[in-house]
Formats: C-alpha cells, structure tokens, sequence
C-alpha cells in the first residue's frame, strides 16, 4: 500500500514550510506530496500567511526534489481554462523530469470564487467533463499536427497542442468523488486513478464497485486503475501523544478515529488493512500541522513499516 502525504496549505502555510515537508516526505520515503488546490481557509484558522497558487508551488517543489511525485488533489475545473492548465502541468512535468499528477475536480467551495472574483456556475460538471477531454487531447496530439474542440462550455481552433509533459501520453489524471453515475463514468473514460475521499470501508467499497462496473461498461479492465482513498491522520505513540497531535489541529482523537486515520501506528495499520480489503492500494494521508516533522518519522518509521514490511 503505497502512503503519499497530503497537504491543506490554504489552512496557513507558506511556500518554505510546504517545502520542508515535501523534502522530509521525500527523505522519509513516502511515494508522494500532494496539496490541495484552494485560495481560501476554512473554519477558525487564520490562514495566514494567505493562500498560495497550487501548480506554481509544485513548480518550485518540482525543481527543489528529485525523485518524490507531485500533484493536486484536486484542482477545480472553476480555476483555470483548461489550454492554459494543459500548458501549466506540461510544464511542471517537465520541470520535474516526469514526476507529476493531475487531480481534477468540480470545485465546491463557493466562499473561495466570491472572494477572488471567480465564477461559480451551476454546470460545473459539465466544465470537468470538457476539461477532461480538452486536457488529454491536447497531450495526446502527435508533435507536429493540430488540435481542435468543439463543445458547449469550450472551443479550440487548431492549436498547437504543445508543449507535450515528460511522461507519456501523459501524467496520471486522478478523478474523485462520490456520485453514482457521472464520476464512474468519467474516471472509466480519463482517470488512472480513482479517489473514493474522506469515507467509511463500506461507502469506499461502494464508490469503487460502481467504478469498476463503469470501467467493464467502457471495455476498459477494472484492474487498470488505481483506487485510493483520503483522509485526516493523526498517530502518536500512545494515547497522549494522539490526543495532543489531534489538538493541535484542532480536532479530538476521537473526532480523527470517527471521520480518519488516529491512534497508534498498530491501531492506524488495521483500520488501514481493512481499507485494503476493499481494493485500496493507495492513501492520502491528510497531515495539517505541517511544522510537525516527528510525525511524519513516525508513521515512516512505523506505520509504512508495518503495512509494507
């Protein structure tokens, strides 16, 4: 089971601590920094020192790490037009030798669009599906010949489709969620990955039989994506230590226990066994006090060890 970290930065943290994680991440021998892709904080943090752009930090990360991947969970199809982002994680592909992914989404938060000046329209879906389509076609176009799209929400007209990321035919598209009939089919057709979030075993395994059946209906093989899940994780030595790393967060153990990943390496590497049970090879684990390195050792030295051992 592979353990990649996951960061929120827009809760308060500024480009030199997601730095410093992202290279303890690397050193401590996690497969993978991933933040989220938000401008606004959420609940009674401060936020400060403010938000920070999502693919220009994993552009910074990208020239700063060397073997560690990168990428967003999830961007919204809200921020940005899809030619530009093929171009901007083409780009940082590149800066990174091949080593980044694209978690894309609808985008939720409707505070974040007031504040910003960004649109926040009801057919969000509908950008994600385009978006989807425009983004890997345009990295799938032969060097040399042109692409265009004719949809309801965008239009291309003979673009060049370049430049063309490292990895090829293109980085890993990650899509999450869970609707029951438009998210399964869309990671059936774009995803390598599939999400299934912050939820329970059994919603988890739901989530991923519903994809697996979009998948057989597609003519793709089930056993071609990767399943993952999320979620927030705070594990201690013994109790004490859990109870002060969830109040540092501003949570209780037993909030974490109830909604995430807590307790002590043994007790996280069972509730974790039981996610794998359902199909998980993959986890998120949401980590929110970034300037608590020791944590990362930890589960490292302990919990990574234990499942992978």
């Amino acid at each position: 089971m592979q353990l990649r970290i996951f960061t929120e930065p827009q809760q308060g943290a500024s480009y030199d601590a997601q730095l410093t994680v992202a290279k303890a991440a690397e050193e401590l021998g996690f497969d993978a920094f991933f933040r989220s892709d938000h401008y606004m904080k959420m609940g009674s943090v401060s936020g400060l020192p403010g938000p920070s752009d999502a693919w220009i930090t994993l552009a910074g990360l990208a020239r700063e790490t060397s073997r560690i991947r990168l990428g967003t969970l999830v961007s919204p199809a809200t921020f940005r037009l899809p030619g530009p982002l093929a171009i901007q994680v083409a780009q940082v592909d590149q800066m990174s030798g091949g080593r980044v992914e694209l978690g894309l989404g609808t985008g939720w938060y409707d505070a974040e669009h007031t504040a910003y000046g960004i649109p926040f329209p009801d057919n969000r879906f509908e950008l994600l599906e385009e978006q989807l389509a425009i983004v890997t076609g345009l990295w799938k176009t032969p060097e040399g010949e042109t692409y265009s799209y004719a949809g309801k929400q965008y239009r291309l007209e003979d673009s060049p489709a370049l430049p063309k990321p490292a990895q090829r035919p293109h980085p890993p598209i990650i899509v999450g969620g869970f609707g029951k009939k438009r998210t399964p089919r869309l990671a059936a057709q774009y995803a390598n990955e599939f999400n299934a979030g912050f939820r329970g075993v059994d919603d988890t395994d739901a989530a991923f039989e519903r994809v697996r059946a979009a998948a057989v209906a597609a003519g793709r093989d089930p056993g071609s994506l990767v399943y993952s899940i999320a979620a927030p994780t705070v594990v201690g030595k013994d109790d004490v230590e859990v109870a002060r790393r969830a109040e540092a967060v501003g949570m209780t153990a037993e909030e974490v226990r109830a909604n995430g990943y807590a307790g002590t390496p043994g007790e996280v590497v069972a509730k974790l066994g039981r996610f794998a049970e359902v199909g998980t090879s993959r986890v998120y684990l949401q980590i929110l006090d970034l300037g608590d390195l020791d944590h990362l050792e930890l589960i490292a030295g302990e919990v990574a060890r234990q499942l992978n051992g």
